[in-house]
C-alpha cells in the first residue's frame, strides 16, 4: 500500500474550537456557569439548537446569552462536549455518580433532540440496573421514551424475587404515582408469573 489515509481526526478540531472558545458567538449560562460555543456546530448538531439559536424560539437576553433552566453545569458540559467530539467525556469508573450523570444527560439528550447521547446513556443505564435503580430507571425510560432501556428494566423484573422485592421500595411508590401504566404493566407480569 502506497498511501495510508490515517482516522478522521475533525472531533479533535472541533473538541478544540470548545476548549480554546476561537471564535465562539453565543454563552450559556447553566446553573451561573457560563459556557462559551459556536451557534453553526450546536444548531448543525442538534434541530432544537437550531431553533434556539436561528428561530423563532431565539431565548436570549440583550446581552446574548442564553439562560438553560433545569440542568445541572456539569451536565451541560458534558452535552457540550458530545456535540463538537461526537463521544461523552471519560470518567474514572463506574458508579452510582456515573449511573446519576447518565440519567441526567438521556434527559439533556431528549430535550436537545440528540439521539446518539440518548441511545448511549440508554446503553449505559442498562449496567447499572439493579433492585435500588431499577424503579428510577424505569421510570425515566417512560417518560423519556426510551424503548431499549425499557425492555431492560423489565427483563430484570420478570424475576419474580427482583419484582417482589422492588414493589416494596420508595422507588416504586413513586413509579407507581408517576407511570401509572407501567404499574399494571408489572402487575401483571407479576399474576401471569405466579
Amino acid at each position: 500500500m502506497f498511501v495510508s489515509v490515517p482516522p478522521s481526526d475533525l472531533h479533535q478540531h472541533l473538541g478544540g474550537l470548545l476548549l480554546t472558545e476561537k471564535g465562539a458567538d453565543v454563552v450559556f449560562d447553566v446553573g451561573g456557569q457560563t459556557f462559551a460555543a459556536h451557534r453553526c456546530v450546536l444548531a448543525a448538531r442538534s434541530p432544537v439548537f437550531s431553533a434556539e439559536l436561528f428561530g423563532t424560539m431565539m431565548e436570549s437576553d440583550p446581552a446574548g446569552v442564553v439562560h438553560v433552566q433545569d440542568m445541572e453545569a456539569q451536565v451541560f458540559k458534558a452535552l457540550l462536549y458530545f456535540v463538537y467530539t461526537d463521544s461523552l467525556p471519560k470518567t474514572e469508573k463506574a458508579d452510582e455518580e456515573d449511573d446519576v450523570m447518565s440519567q441526567h444527560l438521556l434527559v439533556a439528550a431528549d430535550r436537545y433532540n440528540l439521539e446518539r447521547v440518548k441511545l448511549i446513556c440508554q446503553e449505559k443505564l442498562c449496567g447499572f440496573i439493579d433492585v435500588g435503580t431499577v424503579a428510577t430507571i424505569l421510570t425515566l425510560a417512560e417518560q423519556h421514551h426510551c424503548h431499549g432501556l425499557k425492555k431492560a428494566c423489565f427483563n430484570f423484573l420478570s424475576s419474580s424475587a427482583n419484582l417482589r422485592t422492588v414493589m416494596a421500595t420508595e422507588g416504586f411508590k413513586h413509579l407507581s404515582r408517576s407511570c401509572p401504566a407501567i404499574t399494571e404493566e408489572l402487575i401483571a407480569m407479576l399474576v401471569n408469573d405466579s
